[in-house]
């Protein structure tokens, strides 16, 4: 697969993981339009590649981000603008369910849309010294990435008011805790390496099939209710027997062997 080159934002494959790296360090990887224009076409590579079975999205530099470059993206957010171009996915992963699976890792300054990008992701690693913080009250507006609808689910509502409500500063320690993030690293480098990690076990040992319906059925069950995603788990299950990947599976379990799955 060729891959797109962008101004600031980094790809690379690594077998069928998509690493997607902020790069914009010079600025702490704040946010302008064409930064959220780049971040959206990698999206859109991640979620339209059959080949890509996973994805990291990661920093370059020391920080994260800085968050939106209000300079920049103000007047288009303040005249109602798409921040997302025609060959895009929303940089903020809020048009719908997504099919594949990402990893998020956080090092740094990791300011509000850092926050929210985590949220958005499936599974999120931070370093130690990360510093969060969702300061948008502090400067007149409100998080409109879809930190107020993520965070109450992920953290509950207490956890989530304090930080969205206040500004305040908190620490990868408080991020753990109230579920923001899942692990955290004791570097940057130790950080990356893990999300890897995760990413290759997605992507080398599942069933493509079985991780796009795990996805599915969870973000059914989110958006519609459960009873929505009950009725789908048999049908589904029904579908996934009858594919190559789950006859692999079957003889992979008789022979004792790890699965060489193709993903159809």
């Amino acid at each position: 697969m060729a891959l797109p080159s962008l101004d600031t934002v980094s790809l690379e494959l690594d077998g069928h993981v998509l690493l997607i790296g902020l790069n914009r360090p010079h600025k702490r990887n704040s946010f302008d339009r064409a930064m959220l224009a780049d971040l959206a076409r990698a999206y859109a590579l991640l979620e339209s590649d059959a080949s890509v079975r996973a994805g990291v999205l990661f920093a370059h530099g020391d920080h994260f981000t800085a968050g939106l470059d209000l300079a920049d993206v103000g007047p288009a957010v303040a005249t109602g603008q798409s921040l997302a171009p025609d060959d895009g996915r929303d940089p903020w992963r809020l048009d719908g369910a997504w099919t594949t699976p990402l990893i998020a890792v956080a090092q740094g300054w990791c300011m509000t849309l850092g926050i929210e990008l985590l949220l958005a992701a499936d599974i999120r690693i931070a370093a130690a010294g990360t510093r969060f913080t969702q300061l948008e009250v502090q400067r007149g507006i409100y998080p409109f990435g879809g930190a107020t609808i993520r965070l109450p689910r992920e953290a509950g509502w207490g956890n989530a008011m304090r930080w969205l409500l206040t500004g305040d500063e908190f620490d990868a320690a408080e991020a753990h805790r109230i579920g923001l993030v899942q692990e955290v690293a004791d570097d940057p480098a130790a950080a990356l390496a893990k999300a890897r990690e995760i990413a290759h076990t997605i992507a080398d040992r599942a069933a493509p099939l079985g991780v796009r319906a795990t996805l599915a059925s969870a973000h059914l069950a989110r958006t519609e209710g459960e009873a929505a995603a009950i009725e789908q788990l048999r049908p589904a299950v029904v579908e996934l027997f009858a594919s190559e990947d789950a006859a692999e599976g079957v003889q992979s379990f008789i022979e004792r062997r790890q699965a060489r799955f193709q993903g159809c």
